[in-house]
């Protein structure tokens, strides 16, 4: 069942958004060669908990056979598609990363997600962060009051493989609120459910999740990590949104 949420719950959502896009500000500042990706979750985590927060992944249960997730940010570097672990890697000039991250505070979640160039990176490789980005924006244009699930997902997909990128087939967006992951799922392609009509008061995280080669992937052997089959980048972006009367309110940025 999807939760509508009343002005009070989303300006509460808004509160855990804004502290996710300060942290992600943070890695912004703090990702360059030499850093490695477990001193990017020392400074999440120390940011998260000093607003009082919690971070919504750290303990995250996952497929049976895997750890309770063990930190507070994924780190996804070069052909690793979502849910790196954060450990001893180093970044290297020219990798790019992506950094995801949920945040609950007082009850209610926010989740958001960056790829960022680290250092010097190939014309390819900013590319692919410039459409994965922009794909978001394209969907969300579709996200009034009226519109199905479908039209968000449509118009991702056709500006991802207009630029000869695809997408992830096997990792969808999803709703969120006092939960961090609640109905619907949001695809970033076309399927044969339309899903629901957007309502007031939906609570959405929007998340592309764009490979350079092809959308197929493959789960490592801790059950967490997802990589592209092929070896090539991914890239990911992500906000939280509601659904008002007045379109798509990002809740997950500077404000």
């Amino acid at each position: 069942m999807i939760s509508i949420k009343s002005r009070t719950e989303i300006d509460q959502m808004r509160k855990a958004g804004e502290i996710v896009a300060v942290a992600l500000e943070k890695m912004r500042e703090a990702i360059k060669p030499g850093v490695t990706t477990l001193e990017l979750d020392r400074i999440a985590e120390e940011y998260i908990t000093k607003c009082g927060a919690i971070p919504s992944f750290k303990g995250y249960k996952g497929l049976p056979g895997a750890i309770d997730y063990p930190a507070s940010i994924c780190a996804s570097v070069n052909n690793e598609v979502v849910h790196g672990i954060p450990g001893l890697k180093v970044l290297k000039d020219g990798d790019i990363i992506s950094i995801d991250i949920g945040v609950c505070l007082n009850g209610y979640h926010a989740d958001a997600a960056r790829t960022f160039p680290v250092g010097n990176v190939s014309s390819e490789a900013q590319r692919l962060i410039d459409v994965t980005r922009q794909s978001f924006y394209e969907g969300i244009k579709h996200a009034v009051i009226g519109n199905r699930i479908i039209d968000i997902s449509s118009a991702i997909q056709d500006y991802v493989e207009k630029n000869g990128f695809s997408v992830v087939r096997d990792y969808v967006g999803h709703g969120i609120g006092t939960k961090m992951h609640e109905p619907p799922q949001i695809p970033n392609y076309r399927t044969r459910e339309k899903g629901p009509r957007l309502q007031s008061g939906m609570t959405l995280a929007v998340e592309p999740m764009v490979n350079q080669g092809t959308y197929r992937i493959v789960l490592l052997d801790n059950y967490w990590t997802v990589v592209t089959a092929d070896g090539k980048l991914s890239a990911h972006y992500e906000n939280t949104i509601a659904i008002t009367d007045d379109g798509p309110v990002i809740l997950t940025k500077l404000l």
